[in-house]
């Protein structure tokens, strides 16, 4: 019994935090209408076109913005309050969304306007995703950061359970409209969070000051820590072929396994529930140390292959329970190096590099993988994730052994010979 209160109050440290608990109510609602709206628009797309080349393209536009002017979405991040700039894109958000709300419901949806709302929905995007990534160490304070990063991820999936499930319901029950509809609510939630929280009690960052040249500093920072450099760049290559689940499960469930939008739900709620407890796994661990995200990369490709060639839907659901688990060690390990291995004045410029790495390569990789689900088959859409993800991993292991980390990177203080060594204890 004490065991399991020790685990519980390790596990779920970062939940007695006032503000924290705040924040994750509202990103829990939020984020279950987004997948909501996820699942909607990839369902839309393929009822209005009947193309997973066109699928990968209206996901592409949605990260556009994040991959041309990334780092300008982080310099916003460092230079700006960043709970105010979360009210700023979580009303954008809930403006844009109801509107296309409405056009589903009366029927005036057409290609163009998927376009249009992909793009301005990656706009707003390009804001929000920097500050709310930086935004949860100013909640915790540098102790609890990794239990935080860990339980956000686990939040995020949680809701990728619930939200497809209910997404699923609704599209076969009253409409994919209402999907969006319920979605906009959502931002409603986020942002009554927001406001209760005490402003007293953050760990506010130092905002930069506007200076010429800060965006190339950015890059230059990044670029001269090898930790932080390799981490972004197996993260792009991650994000381009892997992470494309809203088309590579969207093709398999319609292609394959000549399933409906309740077929699609499930495999992202499959993934979901296996991210949760994933999520859970990670929160507890008191180290982050580079060759566990080698290890995890390589569990995480082999089970998308398994994936790939399993004969029946309810067989690929399971899988995707494993998928799920690996996916968020995965993300989890990797924001937590880069968040504490950042200088905090570059903190905003390095997650919205994070950013451009896991989803502003989408407009690269959406379309690749939806040109080989349409021609080769849904099967190969994941496949091909599955062997980028194995590829990356043995590259890890040579580009994050721990003589590639510099004892004292530039402008990091250096924490505790730990960190030096490779391993990053969590107090």
């Amino acid at each position: 019994m004490d065991r399991i209160r020790r685990f519980g109050r390790v596990t779920f440290s970062s939940l007695a935090i006032r503000n924290y608990r705040l924040y994750s109510i509202g990103q829990a609602v939020s984020l279950s209408g987004t997948w909501m709206q996820t699942v909607a628009l990839g369902w839309l797309v393929l009822v209005v076109t009947g193309s997973g080349t066109q699928l990968g393209v209206v996901v592409a536009l949605q990260f556009v913005p994040m991959l041309l002017l990334g780092p300008w979405g982080g310099l916003v991040a460092d230079r700006y309050n960043k709970r105010h700039v979360l009210y700023a894109t979580q009303a954008a958000f809930f403006i844009l969304t109801l509107g296309f709300s409405v056009l589903i419901m009366v029927g005036m949806v057409t290609l163009p306007l998927l376009y249009i709302f992909a793009t301005l929905f990656g706009v707003v995007r390009l804001f929000d995703n920097p500050a709310r990534q930086t935004f949860v160490v100013e909640l915790v304070g540098q102790e609890h950061l990794k239990n935080a990063i860990s339980l956000n991820a686990t939040v995020n999936n949680l809701a990728r359970a619930v939200g497809p499930s209910i997404a699923g319901v609704l599209i076969a029950g009253i409409g994919i409209g209402f999907c969006f509809l319920f979605n906009a609510f959502t931002y409603l939630v986020a942002l009554a969070t927001l406001w209760r929280m005490r402003g007293a009690s953050l760990h506010g960052a130092p905002t930069k000051q506007k200076q010429r040249g800060q965006v190339l500093e950015g890059l230059r920072y990044v670029w001269s820590v090898p930790l932080i450099r390799n981490t972004l760049l197996m993260m792009a290559v991650i994000g381009t072929f892997v992470f494309e689940f809203q088309i590579s499960l969207a093709l398999l469930a319609h292609d394959v396994f000549w399933g409906d939008a309740k077929s699609y739900a499930l495999l992202l709620a499959a993934m979901g529930a296996g991210s949760v407890v994933g999520g859970l796994f990670a929160a507890g661990r008191h180290s982050v140390a580079p060759h566990h995200l080698s290890v995890f990369i390589g569990l995480f490709g082999a089970s998308l292959l398994a994936v790939a060639l399993m004969p029946t839907l309810l067989l690929a659901a399971v899988g995707m329970v494993v998928v799920g688990f690996f996916s968020i060690n995965v993300t989890s390990l990797g924001n937590t190096m880069l968040q504490l291995e950042s200088a905090p004045h570059m903190r905003g410029r390095v997650m919205a590099l994070w950013g451009m790495a896991m989803m502003g390569s989408t407009p690269i990789g959406g379309p690749i993988i939806g040109f080989v689900g349409e021609f080769a088959g849904g099967r190969w859409a994941l496949g091909v994730g599955g062997i980028a993800a194995v590829l990356t991993a043995a590259f890890a292991l040579v580009a994050l052994r721990p003589k590639a980390v510099p004892e004292v990177p530039p402008g990091v203080v250096q924490r505790n010979d730990e960190a030096a060594a490779g391993s990053i204890k969590i107090p």
